[in-house]
């Protein structure tokens, strides 16, 4: 189940009055990335696409976190009974099904995290899941972003970032490029040199 695009939007603008930062922006320009990418692949649904890229971050309302913002998205969107979007909460950071490659502090207790690896670790990835991972890796504050460039802000700013996680998002692209039937960068709107990137 999703929320309505307008309670989504209402959802996302409430959570940016908790905690306010570029993440909110940032949420709309991976929702407007998979929307578009969505409109150009056979059987994916723009309007799901954009509702679960908005609010894929929505675990930032809770406070500047990391590897916890994937918790709290994932029972925040569950409590309110929106489990596709609970879903996107819990699978976008990982383009690797795997938990001990998130780029970030491993701010859980123990037991929260053995929550979120059993839960990610029965989940089957549909194109939703991969199409956000993609959109999460290419979007900045403002608008799309070179993946390449994205991915070495983040590495520079967290000092790593997996080779493996690297190739495989290069390779979600090549994926969607091959789905569109083009380049996907030709379908997204574009950041400027002076506007930062952000994760």
């Amino acid at each position: 189940m999703l929320p309505a695009r307008e309670e989504a939007e209402r959802i996302l603008k409430e959570a940016e009055s908790c905690n306010p930062g570029p993440w909110g922006n940032h949420s709309r320009v991976v929702a407007a990335c998979a929307q578009r990418i969505a409109a150009h692949v056979d059987g994916m649904d723009p309007e799901k696409a954009y509702i679960v890229g908005l609010l894929h971050d929505i675990g930032r309302k809770f406070g500047i976190k990391h590897l916890r913002h994937v918790y709290d998205g994932y029972h925040y969107m569950t409590e309110l009974g929106y489990d596709e979007a609970a879903r996107i909460c819990l699978t976008h950071s990982f383009s690797i099904q795997d938990i001990n490659i998130y780029i970030g502090n491993r701010d859980l207790t123990d037991e929260e995290e053995k929550e979120i690896e059993d839960a990610l670790s029965c989940v089957v990835y549909d194109d939703y899941d991969r199409l956000i991972q993609l959109c999460d890796s290419l979007s900045g504050t403002f608008g799309a972003v070179d993946m390449e460039i994205r991915m070495g802000d983040v590495k520079r700013r967290y000092g790593r970032y997996p080779q493996e996680k690297w190739d495989k998002n290069l390779a979600l692209k090549r994926l969607f490029d091959e789905k569109c039937g083009r380049d996907i960068y030709e379908l997204l709107p574009e950041d400027t040199p002076e506007q930062s990137v952000w994760s």
